[in-house]
């Protein structure tokens, strides 16, 4: 091929920008320009595609799909910068900026990004299919979101592969021989990534830790943190520092505090929790009201600030609350020990203590430290006991008249308290948690769904009386007279405080969830916030106890805005509050540490403090306690989905239809809260339609409808742990029998061990060289 010059090159490119400036109705392929250009030489030819791509570098031009082009609009120029949410094989999506549509990326626009990476992206000009969201390629990595990758790895003579657990990495990846770690076959391991994967490359990496065998509950659980990324052991120093802080109280620390220890004080968990944050104290004033105290263990004065375990704890910033476990913010002897509240112990706390009339009303309130002594620890099924006990019957053995009258009257207090909340707008939305029965080794023997009683709601509402008081006190500057001055003439000059924001429903959310409800028969009136509100709790109680409730409470749910952290004062859209923070649960959430060291600054008359330096530690909080939260859920699904595949295939469950798509429904069974899903291809009775606009499939020839809401019964064809997925039969809709294709599954309960993984083509595994190209 003659050396071409720069004049020639540059008169091709303009040629090629005038041809498509011409021929706007139409992406072309390289043989439409060849042919229009009279490119026939294999070697033109070559040259001829280095300059498409250079005119597409340039953004000039835009890659319509494979091996076509059409002209760039003006504002595909414009590059903005968001992470990677890479959905499935063949497209993403990056966010980058609240309220905008998120950009559409196919897969051959990504540019060697992989999900959780942040990446530059350039908008192509146009629109995907529906119109909704803007396509755009991947121009630069900005930032790795991954550097350590979990899955199942296969040996072979010379290399291995690892097949990642993060369904949304969809590329397996090339261990060398030297990079084994000593791991077997079908072992979990964690692989840190020598080089991403390009168009041209597999993934290849390296074992740095083999987590167990596939299958074990301990390497399940802790593959689960791995894969988000959430830390299991503590490191040794932090270990040494925690250990190495004395049990004794010094008395001198008992002379700075106020002394509640001769009050009435209990506390109120779980009956497996260890770690014992808050409790409440309760004493009857002369003057008809009663001195409330919530007691918050005042982990602050163990972590200080500079040394590893602050370190550390800011790193993980949330305890994480797997199935059968909890991985701690704080070492064990923090976190069990010298900060849980265990009964008949002195023990140091940072308080919030309230002079409270009946209906809940604060006439009085008081911030500071304190020393307690816990009288008693109830389970909250015990205080329950307590609660519903009918007049003249006996009190619970090591229940003193004193504190059941104390729990009832607490309890009415909470009952005004919440009522006045839902009153004011704040919502009424009851999930239940689901709990599993677990043997000793961590095998599902039941699952459950939590249902929260007046225990659980009396602890709640005095946790939400503490946090939002904290969080006014600070705003308003009640500490000092000077500063609240300022404040009454300028809100702008509230003390900087790290508060716990939730912001109104984006509208467009509002008007599906809204569309979605009135398919099912349902109003909602969304013209104010208090219209919302009063029209969500009324949705809420016309569907309590119905097979709906579940279901619409989840996507109300999931239709609200998320909480999350920021030292920008913007209230608590959900609980109705202007100013709330989070006070009450330092042993397990970083931000409670700050909210305590901020308001003992403030108490000691400090000036203001910095906003950007704790607006950073905001962003990183609100994002670990996302991860964690997936890893919660991750570690329900695995058990929910383990513990049905040692059910029998032939008993027939009652479940409710969550979801429709075109492929197939999603049905949750009744009272385990596990979903599987019935895939249309299964039904054999009739060809079912996908009715998308109301939300359900329609028979072709008998007209059967089967829809979201709709009561069925069904049974287990298929569990899969690796996908933690179930697949189901329709045993009966609508109150008739239906035909279901039961083939015999591969495996009467497919594990780790022998199934095949997310639909792989092949196990057929051939090692990649070295500028070979990859197949897609």
């Amino acid at each position: 091929m003659a050396r071409k010059k720069k004049s020639e090159i540059k008169k091709q490119k303009e040629d090629i920008l005038d041809f498509f400036q011409k021929h706007r109705e139409r992406p072309y392929t390289f043989s439409d320009l060849y042919n229009h250009f009279g490119v026939y030489d294999k070697d033109d030819q070559l040259f001829f595609k280095l300059i498409l791509e250079e005119l597409e570098e340039g953004g000039k031009i835009n890659r319509a799909g494979r091996g076509k082009f059409t002209l760039a609009s003006g504002d595909t120029t414009t590059e903005v910068i968001g992470v990677l949410d890479y959905v499935n094989p063949k497209f993403g999506f990056v966010r980058y900026e609240d309220g905008e549509k998120d950009a559409f990326i196919s897969s051959d626009m990504m540019g060697g990004a992989v999900d959780g990476d942040t990446v530059k992206v350039r908008f192509l000009g146009r629109k995907t299919g529906k119109g909704e969201n803007p396509e755009a390629r991947v121009t630069e990595v900005v930032k790795r979101g991954k550097a350590e990758i979990v899955g199942k790895i296969k040996i072979y003579p010379n290399y291995a592969i690892v097949k990642p657990d993060n369904r949304k990495f969809h590329e397996d990846i090339f261990i060398a021989k030297s990079n084994f770690l000593n791991a077997k076959t079908d072992d979990l391991v964690i692989v840190k990534i020598i080089e991403y994967p390009s168009d041209f490359q597999q993934a290849t990496g390296k074992v740095v830790e083999v987590l167990g065998k596939s299958g074990d509950n301990d390497a399940e659980m802790h593959a689960i943190m791995a894969e988000f990324g959430l830390p299991v052991r503590f490191p040794e120093e932090v270990e040494k520092l925690a250990e190495a802080i004395p049990e004794e109280i010094e008395e001198e620390e008992i002379k700075k505090r106020r002394d509640m220890r001769e009050t009435l004080t209990f506390t109120i968990d779980p009956h497996d929790a260890k770690d014992f944050d808050d409790a409440l104290s309760y004493k009857v004033l002369d003057n008809g009201l009663w001195e409330v105290g919530i007691h918050i263990a005042d982990v602050t004065h163990y972590v200080r600030p500079g040394n590893v375990l602050e370190e550390e704890a800011f790193r993980r910033a949330t305890s994480v609350y797997l199935v059968d476990r909890t991985i701690p913010m704080l070492p064990e002897k923090l976190s069990n020990r010298l900060c849980s509240l265990r009964p008949n112990e002195d023990k140091l706390v940072f308080s919030a203590i309230f002079h409270v009339d009946l209906n809940g009303h604060v006439h009085d309130e008081w911030f500071g430290r304190c020393v307690i002594h816990s009288d008693k620890r109830f389970a909250y099924e015990e205080a329950q006991e307590v609660l519903e006990l009918k007049e003249g019957e006996n009190n619970p053995e090591g229940v003193s008249d004193e504190i059941r009258e104390c729990l009832l009257t607490l309890n009415k207090m909470a009952k005004n308290l919440r009522d006045e909340r839902f009153k004011k707008g704040a919502f009424n939305f009851e999930t239940n948690e689901v709990k599993f029965n677990l043997d000793e080794n961590g095998k599902p023997l039941g699952v459950y769904q939590k249902v929260r009683k007046d225990a659980h709601k009396l602890i709640e509402e005095f946790m939400l009386l503490a946090n939002k008081k904290v969080a006014e006190f600070v705003f308003y500057g009640k500490f000092s007279e000077k500063v609240s001055k300022e404040v009454k003439k300028n809100k702008e000059a509230s003390p900087t405080m790290v508060y716990r924001v939730h912001e109104p429903p984006n509208p467009d959310k509002i008007n599906t969830f809204s569309a979605f409800a009135g398919k099912m028969g349902f109003t909602i009136n969304s013209s104010s916030q208090e219209a919302l509100s009063r029209s969500l709790n009324g949705l809420m109680s016309q569907i309590e106890g119905t097979p709906l409730q579940n279901v619409l409470e989840s996507l109300a749910v999931r239709t609200m805005s998320k909480a999350r952290y920021s030292t920008a004062p913007q209230g608590h859209f959900g609980l109705a509050f202007d100013h709330y923070s989070h006070f009450t649960s330092p042993i397990r959430r970083y931000p409670d540490m700050m909210a305590h060291r901020m308001l003992q600054h403030y108490l000691d008359q400090g000036k203001n403090l910095n906003k950007e330096d704790y607006e950073d530690k905001c962003s990183h909080s609100s994002d670990r306690e996302k991860l964690a939260a997936e890893a919660e859920r991750a570690s329900i699904k695995y058990k929910q989905v383990e513990f049905m595949s040692y059910q029998d295939r032939n008993v027939i469950y009652n479940g409710v239809v969550t979801g429709v798509a075109d492929f197939g429904i999603f049905v949750e069974i009744e009272g385990t809260g596990c979903e599987g899903m019935v895939r249309l291809a299964d039904l054999k009775d009739d060809y079912y339609d996908y009715d998308a606009d109301n939300y359900r499939i329609i028979g072709q020839r008998k007209g059967k409808i089967i829809g979201f809401g709709d009561e069925v019964k069904v049974s287990i064809k298929e569990t899969d742990l690796e996908r933690r997925s179930m697949d189901l039969n329709l045993e009966e809709a609508g109150g008739k029998a239906i035909n279901t294709r039961k083939s015999a599954p591969r495996s009467a309960t497919r594990g780790r061990g022998n199934s095949s993984r997310r639909g792989a083509k092949s196990n057929k595994v051939i090692p990649p060289k070295k500028g070979r190209r990859k197949k897609r």
